[in-house]
């Protein structure tokens, strides 16, 4: 069992990270059935108020402990699993790593595609949904080494919200841009990420794809669908009108895509708990769409099993209750010599079939830029 921790400071200015190693847990929390979820949480809370680490993931399926309307799927693995650690270790001798030649199966042909979305937009026009998030997974057999396999994915994406867990049964690999919330004392902030575009050949033609990204009606108005779902759902914790947006339509490069995200703040109430805070939020906006119960029904007909830690939560909780989580897209999980990765968009009323699909395929380039294959289901 090993954990690593590469978090950007998400009040910094991308310069400072939390970069700390953890080897075997001297505890390990584990909760396998929705029942199980919030006393892990309270437990994590607990020891990390008692100068504990604790470091670990929810999968997306874990929603249902916090609201049984959350349609999920049954899936395989633990609903939410934390190492307790006394201290963390020295970060690993750097080290390059080797990015596999990996072939990965869609699980999703083209035209399952095109139905689905004709499907969803069915649902908008009927007034059911604003916005749908929309995914699919991609297979393939690996026998590599596992944390070697991350170190690539991390070296390719630098920045963000990086984390390895290896549980002994499942290895997550995550390099995700995405910041769920960071929690310490009164102050709780959420970055949604909304809206993606390619990045360009020239320099020109890179700011030109920003300056669109930024722009666009489509992209605008999926991101500030799910800023007003984050800021309704951090209401329910927060002091009153705390709640603020100071950043809006904010666009980050990364290596292979241009993303938008938004800033949501709150203060929180006296006595909320990290239970309150996944009880509010989990799971993110941003990877189900909105309304959220009726988007996760749809998402649970649609999608023909469960995502797992994909879209769930992955974080770190230090001595004092700091609690910082990613939202785990951008991920790899590995089972034995089995990987997984999913991949999705938000679909709102004026998405187009060939641009989701296009945008489904520059969001797939982090797992090897130029040297990852994927076959389309039949």
């Amino acid at each position: 069992m090993q954990t690593l921790i590469d978090f950007a400071d998400p009040r910094g200015d991308g310069a400072t990270r939390l970069r700390v190693a953890f080897g075997v847990p001297s505890r390990v929390l584990v909760a396998r059935t929705p029942e199980e979820v919030k006393p892990v949480l309270a437990a994590v809370e607990a020891l990390s108020r008692e100068g504990r680490w604790c470091a670990g993931y929810l999968r997306y399926e874990a929603a249902a402990a916090f609201d049984p309307a959350f349609a999920v799927h049954a899936g395989e693995g633990p609903l939410a699993w934390f190492g307790v650690h006394d201290t963390p270790l020295p970060w690993p001798v750097e080290e390059a790593g080797h990015a596999p030649a990996v072939d990965w199966q869609a699980g999703l042909s083209r035209a399952g595609f095109d139905r689905n979305m004709k499907a969803i937009h069915r649902a908008i026009a009927n007034g059911e949904l604003y916005q749908l998030n929309y995914t699919a997974p991609l297979r393939a057999e690996y026998r590599g080494d596992a944390r070697d396999w991350f170190i690539a994915l991390q070296e390719a994406q630098p920045k963000g919200y990086a984390a390895f867990i290896d549980t002994g049964d499942e290895q997550v690999l995550s390099v995700s841009p995405e910041l769920f919330f960071d929690w310490q004392g009164e102050r709780i902030l959420a970055r949604p990420m909304k809206g993606t575009a390619p990045r360009g050949a020239t320099a020109a033609e890179d700011e030109a794809m920003a300056l669109r990204l930024r722009t666009l009606p489509k992209e605008r108005a999926e991101n500030v669908m799910i800023v007003d779902l984050i800021r309704n759902d951090l209401s329910r914790i927060a002091q009153p009108f705390s709640v603020r947006v100071p950043r809006l339509f904010h666009t980050e490069a990364l290596p292979t895509v241009w993303q938008m995200t938004s800033d949501v703040e709150a203060k929180v109430r006296d006595g909320v708990s990290l239970v309150d805070v996944f009880s509010a939020l989990f799971p993110c906006g941003s990877i189900t769409g909105a309304p959220k119960v009726g988007a996760m029904r749809m998402i649970r007909d649609l999608e023909p099993e469960a995502r797992g830690v994909y879209c769930g939560a992955v974080g770190v909780v230090r001595p004092g209750g700091h609690a910082t989580f990613n939202v785990p897209i951008r991920t790899v999980t590995l089972r034995g010599t089995r990987a997984r990765c999913g991949i999705g968009s938000g679909i709102t009323a004026d998405a187009q079939a060939d641009a989701e699909w296009d945008e489904w395929r520059h969001k797939r380039a982090f797992l090897g830029q130029g040297r990852t294959h994927v076959s389309s289901a039949p």
